[in-house]
């Protein structure tokens, strides 16, 4: 219990005091901001401030008051009046998008054409179509291009790599994937609910599709069916909350589900996001006229902020099983169970060699993995927790938007709508 305090106090409270800047511009990589949005002191700001290589140089935002309110707020020092007068800002390397969906193609790849590497908000953009002519752009064919980065930042952080280790790809039998978030949290009247702009809980809640993807580590075969909840007179194109199904290669299943208007006491009785992989029995050990078996199912409870609290329940199911001399099998003489719950606040906790802080939320992993890739571009030595191998590529981001497709297919809704913008 003090562990998760004292984390917690250093992630939401006390941020112990940051490492010195580089003074080199070729050591320092500057951000610009294009919108003044919630997430990006958690996303980009405090991550910022905890890597000697990279300021927060700018911020633009489509109302010059409210992008000069958040600039004295947070100690930005350059404040311009729209998002391509950022752009055109020879001192910014990189710009991070947290802007509505809708507008997450555009700007990305005016910043790409701008030479900007790109940190971009998920879902990088409103259907596979979009996603296709964005990542496969002649901007990003030409060393050395700019990076772009969908900011899948569960993926980054110790606790889901721990997880992934302790299942069995091959063998997987269904997986579940729930995230929820209280209406109270969400008005009705969001920007998450505007379809123009790519709203929509399958949109806003894509990790639990991602989520799938990873534990399988491969693509869905099949949407085999999507529900989806809408607004009473609302617009019937958006979806509040949903329940999907899916098939994979290896014939297992998966379900997810989201929603981003639950009520308050049910939101209480579960409120981590959680994914559940059961596994096919498989033999451990056996002589030929016994066997052994063992069916592990595997939780994370928490699999988006696991610094903040997760934990990982393994369950493992044993059973010894009689064969017959002709190849049939008797009931099962022996039954029992063993339970064990494992977690990962550091690096060195899910098996990796390197240093990292319990307190380390999963952007500042993600932020590292971004600037590791940058400065072996520049032919710089790595000076953080960089280039341990995780990343997210053009084609999965292009597979994420493909099975968002999938579920809003099946379930009857349009696609969100394709931009008309295309680079001169």
């Amino acid at each position: 219990m003090f562990e998760l305090l004292q984390r917690n106090w250093h992630i939401l409270i006390s941020q112990p005091a940051p490492p010195p800047k580089a003074t080199s511009d070729n050591d320092v990589v500057r951000f610009g901001l294009l919108g003044a949005a919630k997430i990006a002191p958690i996303a980009l700001i405090t991550p910022a401030r905890q890597h000697p290589n990279v300021i927060v140089h700018a911020v633009a935002a489509r109302d010059r008051g409210k992008a000069a309110a958040f600039a004295k707020k947070y100690g930005i020092g350059v404040v311009h009046g729209s998002y391509q007068e950022l752009l055109d800002d020879p001192a910014i390397d990189a710009v991070y998008i947290p802007l509505p969906n809708g507008l997450h193609f555009e700007w990305a790849l005016r910043s790409l054409a701008a030479g900007k590497h790109v940190l971009l908000e998920k879902p990088s953009a409103n259907n596979a179509v979009e996603a296709e002519l964005l990542f496969r752009s002649p901007l990003l064919l030409s060393p050395p291009a700019p990076i772009l980065l969908e900011a899948f930042h569960y993926r980054f952080q110790p606790s889901w790599r721990l997880f992934l280790a302790l299942l069995d790809q091959p063998t997987i039998q269904h997986a579940s994937v729930t995230m929820t978030v209280p209406a109270l949290a969400i008005p009705k009247d969001d920007i998450r609910f505007e379809f123009a702009l790519g709203g929509g809980a399958l949109m806003d809640l894509t990790y639990t599709m991602d989520v799938l993807r990873g534990v399988y580590g491969c693509e869905p075969t099949e949407c085999t069916g999507c529900t989806v909840r809408q607004f009473p007179g609302g617009d019937e194109r958006i979806d509040v909350a949903y329940t999907g199904s899916w098939r994979f290669p290896n014939g297992g299943t998966g379900a997810t589900h989201g929603d981003l208007q639950l009520g308050l006491l049910e939101t209480l009785k579960d409120p981590w996001p959680t994914v559940t992989v059961v596994h096919r029995p498989v033999a451990v050990d056996g002589d030929g006229s016994e066997e052994t078996r063992r069916t592990r199912t595997v939780k994370l409870v928490n699999f988006v902020w696991g610094a903040i609290y997760h934990r990982i329940d393994i369950q493992d199911e044993f059973t010894i099983v009689h064969k017959r001399g002709d190849g049939t099998e008797e009931v099962v003489k022996k039954r029992w169970t063993k339970k064990e719950t494992r977690k990962a606040h550091t690096l060195r906790e899910a098996g990796i060699d390197r240093h990292s802080e319990k307190y380390w939320m999963t952007y500042k992993y993600q932020l590292d993995e971004f600037i590791y890739r940058i400065r072996t571009q520049r032919g710089l030595e790595e000076t953080g927790i960089g280039g341990t191998g995780v990343w997210v590529d053009a084609e999965d981001s292009i597979a994420q938007a493909r099975m968002i497709d999938m579920a809003y297919t099946k379930a009857g809704l349009p696609l969100r709508p394709t931009s008309t913008y295309r680079p001169v």
